[in-house]
């Protein structure tokens, strides 16, 4: 996808940098001053724009906004942060932007899908949706220390990247955090637009929250009329979409692709589902109508702002896309973000043991006989309450341990990070550096809650792919309704122990979906396995992973052992290619950057320096 914008202070100095933007279709948004504020190229259908005085308000995204509402809403704005109370109770995932008499406001989502990034132009501040967009502008060059952090495994680079991209001197705004500048463009205080509910309510009153805002959201997606697409893996999650689609779209196309696990029966469910859904128009597709992971990612350039793991599908979504664009879709709905909101986290049993330890002890020693976990190793994890910051150092100094097991793993901030086993000792000195640093402030966690903490971070990992992927799959745009921040902060608002029901997979959406959704498929208990789907696409397409390692940009760069990666790749080894999916990321990020690969912004980019 080509959308990209850059907003400038009103300053006269920026003027400048606005004439390097202009280009064919590109659009511009003034300041009250009549000084340029925004610039770039946008579909129009994204935009709800609205002006009162001095104050200008524009959202960028898919949302309920309504210009005349925006409008008598910002009437008696004077200060940039009362421009948020425009767009209190929107639904849907948007940039807001706001300029009130030359001074600025912006930001995007809290779940990463939408974010905002800075740099400095000829000494005037810019920023803009797309890190690419700015790194192109003033020739940044990719940050070696970035990409290492992004092989580690499980992904921490949300987090301990929060403000850094994979650009040197582009920074990016946390996602909870709002942009502000005065009017000649000098950084205000940080401020924080969003934090994460405290999980309070019971099943019953969290239900009646996600079911409206799980509603509104699929709304926002279905309220332009038209064709639009979805999953149908069979899992609940990409299920319950398709049935709050199917009751407003003009028209709704569902995709199944079968896995090869013989133990996997989503076709099973998504059968039932499509019997229950006969307006719609199914595709379904088997193994050899589809693309395997892994096919073509020797080859693939995919110039973006940042690397994305899923290059493993991305044959297979693009093949996704160009069917449902044939029928017509102009949107594709996927599940992403359902298993992290409606699934607690392990940890959550550490939050008890706080204020509960006797009722904690007792739901620990179900789980450690279902985990086959000792007692004692348990009984540590559990007392062993380390601060956000302890847990950041700690995960520095083990990084090249075995990685933590079970169930004891997942009771900490999250399940520590290891260094893949192809990482040079470089690469783990720059991750440590990384990690080490981003304690050094007494960094607070994304919420005082290990399991709220869990979920977010992993949302912002998705929020950053599905980002990545629209800026490069071509065809329509993925939704990910789950992690709109309405919807996260209505599965978040739950108390833990009623979203977890011995017996019940994933309570609280089958609650707020009764009624909506037949009853017998919400009564699914689990979901599908697809590990045979990755390991039949390994042994297919090992020699397109084997190629790059012959001149591997991340090998020149000092970062991996190739003949370490090789090994790992001829064995099979689980536990060693967890990480795999990262590094071949960052591989074939680094090659889309490397001369003859596309621009990686939607425009002509400035020469890089070298």
């Amino acid at each position: 996808m080509d959308d990209w914008w850059v907003m400038l202070p009103d300053a006269p100095a920026a003027a400048a940098v606005a004439e390097r933007l202009r280009g064919e279709g590109a659009r511009r948004v003034p300041h009250a001053s009549g000084r340029p504020w925004l610039v770039g190229r946008w579909d129009a259908r994204q935009e709800v724009a609205a002006r009162a005085g001095e104050a200008r308000i524009v959202i960028l995204g898919r949302s309920t906004a309504q210009a005349g509402t925006l409008r008598r809403r910002i009437e008696r704005v004077r200060l940039p942060a009362e421009a948020e109370r425009a767009v209190t109770g929107l639904a849907g995932s948007f940039h807001v932007l706001a300029s009130v008499g030359g001074r600025v406001w912006a930001r995007g989502t809290a779940s990463a899908v939408c974010r905002v990034f800075t740099t400095h132009i000829d000494a005037v501040p810019v920023a803009a949706g797309r890190a690419d967009v700015l790194a192109a502008l003033s020739g940044a060059d990719p940050g070696l220390g970035a990409l290492a952090v992004r092989l580690l495994h499980p992904p921490v680079a949300s987090t301990v990247l929060a403000d850094r991209t994979f650009w040197h001197n582009v920074r990016a705004v946390p996602a909870h955090e709002a942009l502000v500048w005065e009017r000649d463009g000098r950084r205000g205080p940080s401020v924080r637009w969003w934090r994460p509910p405290e999980p309070h309510l019971s099943l019953t009153e969290a239900a009646a929250e996600v079911r409206t805002a799980l509603t509104d959201a699929v709304g926002t997606c279905t309220a332009g009329g038209g064709t639009v697409s979805a999953d149908l893996s069979g899992g609940l999650d990409s299920t319950s979409l398709c049935f709050l689609a199917a009751r407003e779209a003009g028209r709704l196309v569902t995709v199944h692709w079968e896995g090869r696990d013989t133990d996997n029966d989503d076709a099973t469910w998504a059968a039932r589902a499509r019997e229950a859904l006969p307006s719609a128009t199914h595709l379904v597709l088997t193994g050899e109508e589809s693309p395997d992971w892994f096919a073509g990612v020797g080859g693939l350039r995919l110039p973006s702002e940042e690397p994305c793991a899923w290059v493993r599908d991305f044959a297979k979504q693009s093949d996704l896309l160009r069917r449902v664009t044939e029928h017509g879709s102009r949107l594709h709905l996927s599940g992403g973000g359902g298993d992290e909101m409606f699934t607690p986290f392990p940890c959550h049993l550490q939050d008890l043991a706080a204020t509960r330890p006797w009722r904690a002890w007792r739901l620990l020693s179900r789980e450690r006989h279902q985990w086959r976990a000792g007692r004692q190793s348990v009984a540590r994890a559990v007392l062993g309450r380390t601060s956000y910051r302890r847990w950041l150092l700690d995960a520095a100094g083990h990084l090249t341990l075995a990685p933590p097991s079970g169930f004891t793993g997942m009771l900490g901030w999250r399940s520590e990070p290891r260094a893949p086993g192809w990482a040079t000792p470089e690469a783990v000195a720059m991750m440590t550096d990384a990690l080490r640093a981003a304690a050094a402030d007494s960094p607070e966690p994304l919420a005082p809650q290990r399991s709220v903490h869990c979920a977010l971070q992993q949302v912002r990992e998705g929020g950053n792919t599905i980002r990545v992927l629209n800026q490069t799959l071509a065809g329509p745009d993925m939704a990910l309704p789950y992690t709109d921040d309405a919807v996260v902060t209505a599965a978040l608002s739950v108390r833990p122990l009623e979203a977890v029901r011995p017996g019940t997979y994933k309570p609280l959406l089958g609650a707020a979906l009764a009624g909506l959704v037949p009853a017998h498929l919400l009564a699914r208990p689990d979901k599908g396995p697809y590990d045979a789907d990755f390991y039949h696409g390994l042994r297919r397409h090992r020699g397109e992973l084997l190629a790059p390692t012959e001149d591997s940009l991340l090998a020149e760069a000092g970062l991996i052992d190739t003949e370490r990666l090789r090994r790992a790749l001829r064995h099979h080894a689980a536990a060693e290619l967890d990480p795999l999916l990262h590094t071949v990321g960052c591989e074939v990020w680094l090659r889309s950057l490397d001369g003859g690969g596309p621009a990686p912004v939607p425009y002509p980019p400035a020469r890089r320096a070298r």
